[in-house]
């Protein structure tokens, strides 16, 4: 109505109505439009501020990573001479410092076969059929040929394994099928002349050798057994270990890839280099943990000033006026800040004062008067020369037990878990479910004689395989316990649920041999177990679906007075306890009785758990937003509120403005019909 309603009447009381009402609606609006346009800027001021805040507090928690982690101040350095003998792959908090020196007088090798068995394409049926059964182990040679396998001796860590050979399968097929049995032999084929051939390769090592053996004539040509029956097969690389000597001391292993001569310090074998020894030295790097506290100590004043800024006065740089911070009123913010500043100054909790450095001013980090961090270079140094396994304490997160018959770990829950001495009686040991057999028959005991059965089903731990046989010759009991160990764990559904075995050879009082068949696994859900055993099996082995088995044991025991929970050998602390959230590992043959142990996280660790619960998905910080956000929300309802109010205001005015401009009109019609009613009134005079 851009000429009033008035105008839209035809008539009027000469004034823009429209204008007027509109000017007496912002009037009513204006002061409830501006409290909460307000309030919304304060709330979208908070938001930013908070997200500055946690962006300035996970840079913090950043820096103290590294720190709260004890390899951080077991760091190590190595020095390694240029060579092409040996390459150096990792060094750990572990490695012992000291001067060594490594000769490499042998690199490791794998075996490899290569078969005699030539098609003229990889994929061609070779149309035979069978068992191929591979098992790991050891080869002597004969002394008048190096070159002749002579007898095997089976790697009872290595499980043996079976496939089955089609008329169908082409060499590519019976290739695929080794790999697929996903064991370290590894087959492929090659082109040589023109034609296909079959090559497999086993893990590198001595022990690592292959016995290929099968049931079938038709796949003798992939045999590789003892006796020198191996006319079909080409031995290209027989398995050895790599050879080092490590000051003096001469050291064999399977790969050359070694990281267990010197524990902690990884390096692979390159090539043998006889009479040249390599020197090097590990030396303790506490450049690592000095960097990693300074650092902290710069974040954190960074992190100060910051939040300083958010809940306190604020100078601006251009103008340096003054204002408040926009976190300066929030009561979140502040607690925030005052429980950080109390974790900076307080005792690390779990470290005793009269043995440890249990605070940061003990190693020369104190408080200036504006809140932030200094070190005092001198008490530093001197906290890094003369106690440096204390700052490392202090820092970092430390166990100790009153025994070494358990070990102390964090659980799922170890943020729970508060840090403090804690007493521990164990009243049940963990063991491991096993089986004895009766006294063995006299040796040699010879699985291999047709009719014979020797085929068992075994239970391990709840794991059902499927049938097994034993086939070989087996000269003495070490023998037979390799093999039995190798072909059950070798067992597609044994090793697919991991409930693999250690047999063993054990001597009663009177001197006679019976295995043991132990689970590898503690607890009372372990135990071994035979479903069926074929009457040869049973009559030399001494063991059947009769011979009784003894169920393992879980752990059980109380931790800070309190019953944990027993799981195998872990003991668990109980829920809502202090120690709730930390485990105990008892090792095999501890004794019942009582222990102790003592947790600290360290200052890093509790800062980071303090820092995670404000930062974390449905932490403080988070929970701040949500509350924030809520408001933000709640004014988005009031905005809808006052703009319907204000609307129905505006109505209401407009209807009082139209009812006014139609008793104006109506008093002006009137006017003219009086003013003409006067003027035809006899003996009246016009002027």
């Amino acid at each position: 109505m851009n000429n009033g309603i008035v105008s839209a009447l035809g008539g009027g009381a000469g004034f823009d109505s429209q204008a007027l009402v509109s000017d007496l609606v912002n009037v009513q609006k204006a002061p409830l439009q501006q409290r909460i346009d307000n309030q919304k800027q304060d709330y979208d001021a908070q938001i930013s501020a908070y997200g500055v805040l946690k962006s300035s507090m996970s840079e913090l928690q950043s820096l103290l990573s590294p720190l709260s982690d004890p390899d951080t101040f077991n760091a190590r350095a190595v020095n390694v001479p240029t060579t092409d003998v040996l390459s150096v792959n990792s060094l750990k908090s572990s490695a012992q410092p000291g001067t060594y020196k490594i000769e490499v007088e042998q690199v490791a090798a794998a075996q490899s076969l290569a078969f005699n068995v030539a098609a003229a394409s990889a994929t061609a049926a070779l149309a035979k059929t069978g068992e191929l059964t591979f098992k790991t182990g050891s080869w002597d040679y004969t002394a008048a040929n190096p070159a002749v396998a002579d007898s095997f001796t089976v790697n009872a860590d290595q499980p043996s394994f079976k496939i089955e050979v089609d008329a169908a399968d082409s060499l590519a097929d019976i290739a695929q099928k080794i790999n697929d049995a996903d064991t370290s032999v590894k087959a492929s084929v090659l082109q040589v002349d023109g034609v296909s051939q079959l090559m497999v390769t086993s893990a590198s090592g001595e022990k690592n050798a292959l016995q290929i053996t099968s049931n079938d004539a038709d796949l003798s040509v992939f045999e590789f057994k003892a006796g020198g029956a191996n006319s079909a097969v080409l031995e290209t690389q027989q398995g050895q270990d790599a050879k080092v000597r490590l000051n003096g001391l001469e050291v064999s292993r399977e790969d050359n890839d070694i990281d267990d001569v010197i524990p902690g310090f990884s390096f692979t074998l390159n090539k043998a280099d006889l009479g040249n020894p390599i020197t090097f030295s590990i030396t303790e790097d506490r450049d690592t943990a000095e960097s990693a506290i300074k650092n902290f100590v710069e974040g954190y004043n960074l992190f100060f000033q910051t939040a300083n800024e958010l809940t306190g006065v604020k100078t601006d740089e251009e103008t340096n006026l003054t204002s408040a911070g926009e976190l300066a009123k929030d009561g979140t913010a502040k607690s925030l800040l005052s429980l950080i500043r109390d974790t900076i100054s307080s005792a690390v909790p779990g470290l005793d004062a009269s043995e440890n450095l249990s605070a940061l001013t003990n190693v020369g980090i104190r408080t200036k008067r504006d809140g932030t961090l200094e070190i005092i270079e001198a008490d530093f140094q001197q906290a890094f020369s003369n106690d440096f396994d204390k700052v490392a304490q202090l820092f970092s997160q430390s166990t100790s037990t009153s025994s070494s018959a358990i070990e102390v770990n964090l659980g799922s829950y170890g943020a729970d878990a508060k840090a403090g001495t804690y007493a521990v009686n164990i009243t049940q040991t963990p063991t491991k479910g096993y089986l004895d057999g009766g006294v063995l028959a006299s040796f040699p005991i010879d699985a291999s004689v047709a009719g014979d059965d020797y085929t068992f089903k075994v239970l391990v731990d709840g794991a059902t395989s499927l049938d097994i046989t034993l086939e070989g010759n087996y000269a003495n009991a070490t023998e037979l316990a390799a093999d039995l160990q190798s072909l059950i764990n070798g067992d597609t559904e044994i090793a697919s649920a991991r409930a693999f075995v250690d047999v063993t050879v054990e001597t009663n009082a009177a001197g006679d041999e019976y295995l043991k068949l132990a689970s590898r696994n503690f607890g009372s859900s372990t135990g071994v177990r035979f479903e069926s055993a074929g009457a040869a099996f049973a009559a030399n082995i001494k063991i059947s679906d009769a011979t009784s088995t003894t169920v393992g044991r879980d752990v059980a025991g109380t931790i800070g007075g309190v019953a944990g929970f027993g799981s195998g050998d872990l003991l668990l602390a109980a829920v809502d306890t202090d120690a709730y959230g930390l485990n105990l590992r008892v090792k095999e043959g501890a004794a019942s009785g009582a222990y102790s142990f003592d947790f600290s996280r360290g200052f890093a660790g509790e800062l980071a758990n303090l820092s995670s619960r404000f930062l974390g998905v449905d932490g403080i910080i988070d929970t701040k937003e949500q509350s924030i956000e809520s408001n933000i929300q709640g004014l988005e309802g009031e905005q809808d509120k006052l703009d319907i109010r204000m609307n129905a205001y505006q109505e209401r005015l407009s209807s009082q403005f139209i009812a006014m401009e139609r008793i104006v009109a109506s008093l002006q019609q009137t006017e003219g019909q009086l003013e003409g009613l006067v003027d035809r009134l006899p003996f009246t005079a016009s002027n």
